[in-house]
C-alpha cells in the first residue's frame, strides 16, 4: 500500500517510518526543501529515540523516500495523511493555515480517488472544512473526482513515540465513509495485533477525543501540583498521598506525579485550543481553566522556593540540571526552565546550565545569557543552589559528595521529587522538593 505524509516534523516523521517498517510505501513530503535534502541525507532534525535509526533502515530497504513534490507523491496513493503543524495564534486557536494549504494542494493535483487523513491535532470541524477546500478546488479544475475524508488523532509520547506507534494502546478513526474505513482498517491491522482496539466513530468524536484526552492528563498534572502545594502546607508528603491514591483502581497510578509544571507541543497548546472551542460556543470549560492557571503558577514554585530559602538572588550562581520540558527529548517548547531561568535573570542571578540532549535548543534561547555546562557536575562549580528541573535517567544518582565540594552554597530544590532526604543530609547539603515540607 502506498501512503503519503505530508509535513516531516515530529508526528509526520514518527509516522512515516513506521508505518514503513510494517511494509508500506511511504513518501514524506515537505515545503521546506533545505529539509528534505537533509533528510535524504540521513540527518532527522529532531531528537527522538530510535527514529534516526528506523528512518535511515527504511531509507536503506526503499520503503520510504523524501519529497518537496506533491503532484507526484499522490499520484496511485490512496491514503493521505496531513501531519503539518496546527501552531497557537495570538487568541489561543489552532492556527489552521497549514492544513488549509495542504487541502488546497491535494484538491489542485488529485486525479484519483483518496482519503484526506487529518493527523494533526485540530479542532472539532476541521476534516469538513477541509472537505470543502478539497471539493472547491475540484470545482475549479471542473473534475469530479470522488475522495473521502478522516480523522486520525495521534497519541504519541515524545520520548517513547516508536513503542506508542508500533504497538498503540487504542487507534482511533473517525470517518463516515465505509470505503475510507475499510482502507484504514487494512492500514493499521498489522499495529492492533496486540489485542488493544481499533476505534472507528464519527469524525468529530474523534476530532475531541484527541483534545479531551490531553485536557484530562493536563488536568491530572495540575491537580496533583495543587494537592502538592497544599500538603506542604498542612504537613502532609505528596508522595505518600499519591501513592495511595494511584492504588485505586477507579484512579490508577499514571499522571499523579508532582513537580514544576508541564510543558511541550501539545498540554500547553492542546488546552488553550479546547477553551477557545468552548469560548466560541459560549460554554466555559471551568475545571479547564483552572488547569491552565494552576500550570501557570506552578513554573515559578522553583522560583519562590529559591528566593525563600536565599534571599535576594543578584549576584549568586544558580546551576540548572534539565532544560528539555520531559525526559528523552530535546523540545523547549513551553518547558518550565524558561520561565525559571528568565526568572532568575530577572532577578540578577547567574545560570549555568546543563542538559544531556537540549543545549543546543537552550541556546537558540538564552545565546550568551547564561554559561553552559560540560556535564552536570561542571554545572554545579561555585553555585549557590542546584535546581533540577527535566528528570533525566542521569541525574538519579549523582555522587552528592563531588557536588557538596564543587558548590559554593549547599541547596538543592528538586523540581521532580527524585531524591531521598537523607542521601542528600549526610553530605552536608539542604533539600528542598515540592509536595513536603523540608527538614532542613
Amino acid at each position: 500500500m502506498k501512503i503519503v505524509i505530508i509535513g516531516t516534523g515530529y508526528v509526520g516523521l514518527v509516522t512515516g517510518a513506521c508505518f514503513a517498517e510494517m511494509g508500506a510505501k511511504v513518501i514524506c513530503v515537505d515545503t521546506d526543501t533545505a529539509k528534505i535534502q537533509a533528510l535524504k541525507n540521513g540527518q532527522i532534525p529532531i531528537y527522538e529515540p530510535g527514529l534516526s535509526e528506523l528512518v535511515k533502515k527504511n531509507m536503506a530497504d526503499k520503503r520510504l523516500s523524501f519529497s518537496t513534490d506533491l503532484a507526484s507523491a499522490i499520484l496511485n496513493a490512496p491514503l493521505v495523511f496531513c501531519t503539518v503543524g496546527t501552531p497557537q495564534d495570538k487568541e489561543g486557536n489552532a492556527d489552521l493555515k497549514y492544513v488549509k494549504a495542504v487541502a488546497k494542494e491535494v484538491g489542485m493535483y488529485m486525479k484519483e480517488y483518496l482519503v484526506f487523513i487529518t493527523k494533526s491535532t485540530v479542532p472539532v470541524g476541521t476534516s469538513y472544512l477541509v472537505k470543502d477546500i478539497i471539493a472547491e478546488e475540484l470545482k475549479n479544475r471542473g473534475v469530479n473526482i470522488p475522495f473521502d475524508v478522516a480523522s486520525n488523532p495521534e497519541f504519541l509520547k515524545e520520548g517513547d513515540a516508536i513503542k506508542d506507534f508500533l504497538t498503540p494502546e487504542r487507534v482511533v478513526i473517525g470517518t463516515d465513509s465505509s470505503k475510507a474505513q475499510k482502507l484504514l482498517s487494512k492500514l493499521y491491522k498489522p499495529f492492533v495485533m496486540n489485542g488493544y482496539p481499533m476505534i472507528f466513530m464519527d469524525i468529530a468524536s474523534a476530532e475531541m477525543t484527541k483534545y479531551a484526552a490531553n485536557a484530562m492528563l493536563a488536568t491530572r498534572i495540575s491537580f496533583m501540583n495543587d494537592i502538592a502545594n497544599l500538603c506542604e502546607i498542612v504537613g502532609a508528603d505528596v508522595d505518600m498521598v499519591r501513592k495511595g491514591m494511584g492504588t485505586d483502581s477507579r484512579i490508577g497510578k499514571s499522571f499523579l506525579y508532582s513537580g514544576c509544571g508541564y510543558g511541550g507541543s501539545c498540554f500547553p497548546k492542546d488546552v488553550k485550543a479546547l477553551l477557545s472551542v468552548a469560548g466560541k460556543n459560549n460554554y466555559k470549560l471551568r475545571i479547564l481553566e483552572a488547569t491552565e492557571e494552576i500550570n501557570h503558577d506552578q513554573k515559578l514554585v522553583l522560583v519562590n522556593k529559591l528566593k525563600a530559602a536565599v534571599g535576594d538572588l543578584k549576584d549568586k550562581n544558580f546551576a540548572v540540571w534539565g532544560l528539555a520540558f520531559k525526559p528523552e527529548t530535546d523540545d523547549m517548547r513551553e518547558a518550565p526552565s524558561i520561565i525559571i531561568i528568565n526568572e532568575i535573570l530577572k532577578e540578577g542571578g547567574h545560570v549555568k546550565a546543563y542538559d544531556p540532549i537540549a543545549m543546543p535548543e537552550c541556546k537558540k534561547i538564552w545565546g550568551d545569557s547564561i554559561s553552559y555546562a560540560a556535564d552536570m557536575y561542571d554545572a554545579t562549580l561555585e553555585a549557590d543552589a542546584l535546581l533540577i528541573i527535566t528528570e533525566w535517567k542521569q541525574f538519579r544518582l549523582p555522587s552528592w559528595k563531588v557536588i557538596t565540594k564543587a558548590m559554593r552554597g549547599n541547596l538543592v530544590i528538586d523540581g521532580r521529587n527524585i531524591y531521598d532526604e537523607a542521601d542528600l543530609h549526610k553530605d552536608g547539603l539542604k533539600y528542598i522538593r515540592i509536595g513536603k515540607k523540608p527538614e532542613l
